[in-house]
């Protein structure tokens, strides 16, 4: 995994996690991998996983059963939507109206291309 260095490293992880559980690799009620494991694979220290987990279970993305390990939510997904959507309501779309302010796109011009973007997604 490349790691940027404009969001902290165990945030980055988290979001890992969340892509893999929208993307349906790990499921409602399923284990997810392994402190150690998930260190391993990502190269990183288990420390930093520890906190991701830590952070995901705070969100009710994840839980722990006792002696057994972290488990993904049942509502995992359903969370994890309305998180990102509000992340990305609060931080990304002002960004993306100032650019469009500035640039002179209109709504109209952006919905054609929306359309053919969902369409090609659909399609992969």
């Amino acid at each position: 995994m490349e790691f940027n260095h404009t969001q902290a490293i165990y945030l980055q992880i988290a979001d890992f996690v969340c892509d893999q559980v929208q993307l349906q690799h790990w499921l409602p009620e399923g284990k997810v991998p392994s402190v150690r494991e998930l260190a391993v694979t990502l190269e990183v220290n288990p420390n930093t996983i520890m906190r991701s987990y830590e952070f995901l279970q705070q969100q009710g993305i994840i839980y722990t059963k006792r002696g057994m390990g972290y488990f993904v939510s049942a509502d995992a997904i359903k969370k994890i939507t309305a998180m990102r959507k509000e992340q990305f309501v609060q931080e990304e779309l002002p960004q993306f109206f100032r650019r469009m302010f500035l640039l002179g796109i209109e709504l109209d011009e952006l919905k054609g291309r929306y359309e053919k973007y969902k369409q090609r997604q659909i399609k992969a």
